[in-house]
């Protein structure tokens, strides 16, 4: 197909339009749920590959921290080269991935290939939005963001139904195998229904840039998952850390040299943009440690299936829906600063709330403080994104966005290794393995998981409940510590957020001007 401009294409009532933006609607719901889909399968693959809580970090960060590392380039890479051709590359690269994922049996093949599909994930959320300006016209344009926007939020709360079904019929692999239809069919209607579209005034794409971006992050979750093992003091861990540090300065000091830096940080002297995108960072940081401590507590402490642990995971998503729903008349009436404040104070309620989670507690108690932290996430994060870019100059819209989407996935990657650790630290510190041989306990200390199989292997019913006593501890201290961090977050966003920020415009039109920018 030939080369158009945006605004010439969306004139162009091709009558093929919608079955491509179904073609991208599959695309967006197959990277929603595969950014929660792992986690309610984390406990099985486990048991099963003999993971640790440092080796799960691991399976669910490498795609998180790749993706977040390549997003920025890979927008830039689709205006230079062709978005159309970059898309159905992310798609065949995403296929690769999930195929790598399918097919192994080791926790390091895993990390491999949670780390391709973050290549492929990172080439197509930007594109995806970017390319429906060459097929719909601006009058469509609001409605199909809206429809793309809602199958990557759609994604979410499936992940966990999905998966965990999978997992109670099906081996473990199963979880990447769904993808493969899904993407196949993406890569199909991409080739057949998609014009190509590029834009030649782009950033260049700055090889060095997206180096640091990628060690630096590396080497700060690594330190963050490995020290609770090695030590806070081990000299490779404090290296990592040191060697963290430098690469991001780097970065920073050669981004802010640039004439067209791929990576703005001149928008962080924003004052409304750096505190709305604190705000929606945090509450990523949160959001995604709980989606990784939540699903072992429903499965191994609570004895729930894989299944059933999806189930038990959409009052969070549920709530979250319907705040994200109200949030926009909300704002309008009360002002983002109000209502990003409040979200976070309810965000930070529901936390402490659940870190009164003992081992009597039920599930009951779990639903109602999901349910309430499901609503913190909708009423902060989405007044948060919107407010941050309409803080910005129209024109500034997509590097803000490209900065935006790429601060928030660092904050789920730092979110996960962060929280995670916590955990892992407590668990092995309160696990009571006094009485049971050196070997059978350090595999016990790996995770609540492997604590049952060896208590199972041993006939020792008193490790068991010691183990799952350990991770309830090690999991109310993650939420004391998210709570107290939403808390802090909202007490800045309330008296630094400026009081004249203007209500934001609806998400799909936002959307849409982001888009605009890029083009």
């Amino acid at each position: 197909m030939a080369t158009v401009t945006s605004s010439s294409a969306a004139q162009r009532q091709d009558p093929r339009r919608w079955w491509a933006l179904a073609a991208l609607v599959a695309s967006m719901l197959v990277l929603g749920f595969d950014m929660t889909i792992l986690n309610v399968a984390l406990p099985t693959m486990a048991g099963q590959l003999d993971a640790s809580t440092g080796e799960q970090q691991w399976m669910a960060d490498a795609y998180v921290v790749v993706f977040a590392a390549l997003m920025l380039p890979a927008g830039l890479l689709g205006d230079r080269f062709g978005r159309r051709r970059m898309l159905i590359t992310g798609l065949g690269i995403f296929l690769v991935g999930s195929l790598i994922g399918t097919l192994v049996d080791s926790v390091e093949l895993v990390v491999v290939a949670r780390a391709v599909m973050g290549m492929g994930g990172a080439l197509v959320m930007p594109l995806a939005l970017a390319v429906l300006p060459a097929l719909f016209a601006p009058g469509e344009r609001t409605k199909a963001i809206g429809i793309v926007s809602a199958a990557s939020a759609l994604g979410a709360p499936l992940g966990p139904i999905v998966g965990g079904w999978l997992l109670d019929h099906f081996w473990w692999g199963s979880i990447f195998l769904i993808n493969v239809p899904m993407v196949a069919i993406g890569i199909t209607a991409c080739v057949f229904l998609l014009p190509e579209t590029t834009d030649p005034s782009s950033p260049k794409v700055d090889v060095a840039s997206t180096a640091l971006t990628a060690a630096g992050l590396g080497a700060l979750i690594y330190a963050i998952i490995e020290a609770p093992v090695r030590g806070w003091g081990d000299p490779l861990i404090l290296s990592m850390f040191g060697g963290a540090l430098a690469l991001i300065a780097a970065l920073v000091l050669r981004e802010r040299n640039m004439p067209r830096p791929m990576l703005d940080m001149s928008l962080l002297r924003n004052r409304g943009f750096l505190l709305n995108t604190l705000a929606a960072t945090l509450v990523m940081f949160v959001l995604s440690g709980l989606m990784f401590v939540l699903p072992q507590y429903l499965q191994a402490v609570l004895g729930h299936d894989a299944f059933g642990t999806g189930v038990r995971m959409l009052p969070m998503m549920g709530g979250l829906l319907v705040a994200a729903k109200c949030a926009e008349p909300v704002v309008r009436r009360f002002g983002p600063r109000s209502v990003i404040s409040c979200g976070l104070v309810v965000l930070a309620f529901a936390a402490i709330l659940g870190s009164r989670t003992t081992i009597e507690s039920g599930y009951g108690f779990t639903a109602l403080w999901l349910t309430i932290a499901g609503l913190g996430f909708g009423f902060a994060v989405v007044p948060a994104m919107d407010s941050a870019l309409g803080a910005l100059p129209v024109e500034r819209a997509g590097s803000g966005t490209g900065l935006l989407m790429t601060v928030r996935q660092v904050g789920s990657a730092i979110g996960i290794a962060l929280l995670g650790s916590l955990l892992s630290s407590v668990y092995v510190d309160r696990l009571d393995t006094a009485r049971i041989p050196d070997a059978a306990a350090d595999a016990a200390g790996e995770s609540v998981v492997a604590a049952h199989a060896v208590a199972e292997r041993l006939g020792v019913s008193k490790l068991a409940d010691s183990a799952d006593e350990a991770y309830i501890d090690g999991m109310v201290t993650v939420l004391l510590v998210s709570g107290i961090a939403a808390l802090v977050t909202a007490l800045l966003v309330a008296a630094l957020l400026p009081k004249a920020t203007p209500a934001p415009p609806d998400a799909a039109d936002m959307a849409r001007r982001a888009t605009d920018a890029r083009q």
